[in-house]
């Protein structure tokens, strides 16, 4: 719970920073490289999965991701999440969403606050977490090599980093719609960034990372009401976050 508390303090800290984490050209890999791995499996029964591949060198990570089952036409928000107690929350728990549906915050103890944004382009920063133009808006290939932390650097090595896509279509009307609102931005429909897959990053059995695939599409505003929110609103949403854990451990500490 320690280092939960101690990730949120930090993530709330990091806002002010725009720009942190910038991509940086792709370089070789030396022989202090490392490959791990993550198998995306769906939450909230949104028929998401997908499977990511990475490379350490350093700090600089190489990350190749294919993912299928995503809904078209919208961002989908993905992250490398660390802090927590590197694990995917059971997709069977009732979470505080509409019928159950598992909200962010809901599994905030078990993959933590954001390490990285996984962005098509621009920066790649925990302050970025709803950067919308720059997320895919479908299932496919992504691929991008750039500069992490000392933090996540640390959490894949330690198998406590743990990859999220976010977007879900609950209702099933092909965008993000719906009358309960986001637990990271109230002026966002829930179902924009309820997690829709995740996987816990561990040691690859791959020699080495797969080639080509069908190229990700870029973000749009397409398909989400109040998208220019989203973008906006980016920067607020993981200090939120924070406020909100610090609220509800305050809370329980009282009932107790």
């Amino acid at each position: 719970m320690r280092t939960t508390m101690k990730s949120i303090t930090l993530m709330a800290a990091s806002m002010a920073m725009i720009g942190a984490g910038a991509a940086a050209p792709a370089m070789a890999h030396g022989d202090d490289a490392h490959s791990y791995q993550a198998d995306l499996t769906q939450l909230n029964d949104s028929g998401a999965s997908g499977t990511a591949w990475f490379t350490l060198d350093g700090d600089e990570l190489t990350v190749k991701m294919d993912t299928q089952g995503l809904l078209a036409g919208s961002p989908h928000a993905q992250h490398i999440h660390v802090g927590g107690a590197g694990k995917c929350p059971d997709p069977d728990m009732k979470g505080s969403g509409v019928d159950g549906a598992i909200r962010v915050t809901d599994a905030i103890d078990d993959y933590g606050m954001v390490g990285a944004s996984l962005t098509t382009k621009g920066s790649t920063g925990a302050d970025h977490g709803l950067d919308v133009a720059n997320f895919p808006t479908e299932s496919g290939h992504y691929e991008r090599t750039f500069t992490v932390t000392d933090e996540v650097a640390s959490a894949i090595e330690d198998g406590t980093a743990v990859v999220v896509l976010h977007g879900v279509d609950h209702n099933g009307s092909g965008e993000y719609d719906g009358d309960q609102k986001s637990d990271l931005d109230e002026s966002l429909p829930s179902e924009a960034t309820d997690p829709a897959a995740c996987g816990v990053v561990g040691a690859s059995q791959m020699a080495d990372m797969p080639e080509g695939g069908v190229e990700t599409g870029d973000g749009t505003t397409a398909g989400i009401e109040d998208a220019g929110l989203l973008a906006a609103g980016g920067v607020l949403a993981a200090a939120g976050v924070a406020g909100m854990v610090v609220s509800r451990r305050r809370a329980a500490r009282r009932e107790n």
